[in-house]
Formats: structure tokens, sequence, C-alpha cells
């Protein structure tokens, strides 16, 4: 008996440190903390504490072989760059003069967007010029 229940300790402790840290460990801790403590509680209900050991064994093995991937395949997820970030290296026509000290306006797509030249870009840029947008400061793209 004190062995199931030192076993939904155990479990309980794995999920905590993964809470408290945040999801350090991608949720792992989590689970086979649950896995643990389950086996802990099926021991108890079969009041046996090798009952226990072994279901907390079987199923923290099983996640590890088999849950696992899964679980990482669930939690990833694609960076997307958008807004902003996704129009860095895009060309773009210009539509009000950009010159330095003077910050003019470039169409990115079917997007105006506020525009200044990029530090050590050759300018001024006049109306009609396509330019390359070389990267983002707040709402400016910054272009060359």
């Amino acid at each position: 008996m004190l062995l199931n229940w030192l076993l939904i300790i155990v479990g309980a402790l794995c999920v905590l440190v993964e809470v408290a840290m945040g999801g350090f460990a991608g949720f792992d801790l989590v689970l086979i903390g649950s896995a643990i403590a389950a086996g802990g509680v099926i021991g108890l209900f079969a009041g046996n504490p090798a009952v226990g050991l072994i279901v907390s064994a079987a199923l923290s093995l099983l996640y590890i072989a088999l849950g696992r991937r899964w679980v990482r395949d669930r939690l990833r997820h694609a960076t997307v760059a958008s807004n902003a970030d996704a129009v860095v290296g895009q060309r773009a026509l210009v539509v009000q003069r950009v010159a330095e000290h003077i910050a003019g306006q470039v169409r990115v797509r079917d997007e105006v967007w506020r525009a200044a030249p990029a530090p050590g870009a050759a300018g001024p840029f006049e109306p009609g010029a396509e330019v390359t947008v070389e990267g983002v400061d707040g709402v400016t793209l910054r272009v060359r």
C-alpha cells in the first residue's frame, strides 16, 4: 500500500514540476507523472503494490514508445511570417517619393506602407521605382 501512495505522490510531483516550470519538458513530465499516478491508483484498488508498479511502468513505457511522438506532433507548430514580417524581401513599388529624412510610401502587393531608405541605401527613390524591402522599423518599411 505504501508503494502505491508513493507512486501517486511521485506522479503528482512530476506534474507539479512540469506546471511550475512552464512546460519545459514539452508536457512529458505531466503525462509520465499521470501514468505513474494512475498506476498507483490502480494498485490501491487492486490492493497489490506490484500491480501498481507494473501498471505505472507499463503506462510510462507505452507513453514513451507511442504517445510521445503523437503528443509532440500535436504540439508542434510551424512558424509563418505574417503581417510586417511577411513583406521583408518583397519587391515594392514607390508611390510617394522616399528620401532620407522624408518618409514616403511604397506598395507591396495590394497594401501601401510608409517607407524610408534602409541605412546605406542609395536614394532618394522616385514614384514608379521598384525597391526591395530590407526590414521593418515599427510601422515603417526600410527599402533599398
